[in-house]
């Protein structure tokens, strides 16, 4: 079986726990995430399930949504309810005027400090192994984009948001920094994924289901290569023209297309017309054609 398939990651589970017991159900080990969650988070977890390994690495440069709940009052050296108690400070009254105005901080293009406790690799080392030395070191703020930050809920120190951000984004860090704007710190305490590209929770299965479906059922829930990238444009070609793709034959732009709204240096589906089969995934260069992962010989 090849293909992608989304699954519901429970609580407790890194994604590395989650690819092995998938890996087992399935009887291969060709299968891998396309972006991790933390044990304590829930939600959207695509996995490449075979052949479909080869285009895993066009699957993770998508925005994602959350749904995110936080308390106010303390802050923690992990920047969630796993990590200890490193500062606290009394809750103010807020209202949801002041809680709108703090958000709105926050909304669109901002300068995000990663947390120490990711994955991030500094001097050949990540980050999350220099912060369980007690280490702690600057780290470079990125440059992420909160699509959507919508106050779902307000109960006293417990706040819940829905939280829709281009890849990259820390909905800890978002949390952390929250809390400090509000002068009374704060800690993410759940996190569910909702939405990664356009996967979405709707369409994953719970792991404990994978695990019981049958053969039969399990294909059924399997997504191709093709619909998996369904967000990039897509040439179909002719019999001749698939064919000198197959073999990954040098190609102009103009032998597969005339489009000139297709932008350069963007990902495309190359897809055989008679099969329906994506061939290749290429990109546009100019007047040039530059393959990026042939999928069939």
């Amino acid at each position: 079986m090849n293909g992608v398939i989304v699954i519901d990651k429970p609580e407790g589970l890194t994604s590395f726990d989650v690819v092995a017991r998938a890996r087992r159900r399935f009887g291969t080990r060709r299968i891998g995430h396309t972006g991790t969650l933390d044990p304590m988070a829930t939600g959207v977890l695509p996995l490449c399930v075979g052949e479909a390994t080869r285009i895993a690495q066009f699957l993770t440069c998508d925005d994602k949504a959350y749904e995110a709940e936080l308390a106010l009052g303390a802050s923690t050296d992990t920047q969630d309810r796993t990590g200890q108690i490193i500062a606290t400070a009394p809750v103010p009254s807020l209202g949801k005027a002041d809680l709108e105005r703090a958000l709105d901080a926050f909304r669109g293009e901002i300068d995000q400090v990663p947390p120490m406790f990711s994955a991030i690799r500094v001097n050949g080392e990540r980050l999350h192994t220099l912060a369980r030395r007690g280490e702690s070191i600057e780290r470079p703020a990125r440059r992420v984009t909160i699509h959507g930050l919508d106050l779902l809920e307000h109960d006293g120190a417990r706040l819940r948001l829905r939280i829709a951000c281009s890849k990259g984004t820390y909905v800890r860090a978002l949390v952390h920094d929250l809390g400090e704007s509000l002068g009374c710190h704060a800690h993410l305490t759940a996190l569910r994924r909702l939405r990664a590209g356009h996967f979405a929770i709707e369409d994953a299965t719970p792991l404990a289901t994978l695990e019981s479906l049958t053969d039969e059922a399990l294909a059924e829930r399997l997504i191709s290569e093709r619909d998996a990238l369904a967000t990039q444009p897509e040439i179909l070609l002719d019999e001749a023209t698939a064919r000198r793709v197959r073999h990954g034959q040098k190609l102009l732009f103009a032998d597969i297309s005339t489009d000139s709204a297709i932008p350069s240096g963007h990902p495309l589906r190359l897809t055989d017309r008679c099969t329906e089969r994506l061939l290749a995934i290429a990109e546009r260069r100019g007047a040039s054609l530059r393959y990026l992962r042939v999928l069939a010989d």
